[in-house]
């Protein structure tokens, strides 16, 4: 039987520069923790001021206007 993953279950913990976003919602490179910006499920993380990083997810109320 197939199983299938939950939302939850299905976000990294951290996604490198280049690797394609896991979920849609914020996210926060890991030098830079307050920078946080919004990606679509599919798109590829860029590179942070022009460095490769790690991203992280972010919860939702993060996300400052």
């Amino acid at each position: 039987m197939k199983r299938i993953a939950l939302l939850g279950n299905r976000v990294a913990p951290v996604s490198p520069t280049g690797s394609h976003v896991p979920a849609t919602g914020p996210w926060s490179p890991d030098a830079e923790p307050q920078a946080v910006q919004t990606f679509a499920e599919g798109h590829v993380f860029p590179a942070h001021n022009g460095t490769p990083t790690m991203w992280r997810p972010r919860p939702a109320m993060a996300v400052s206007a």
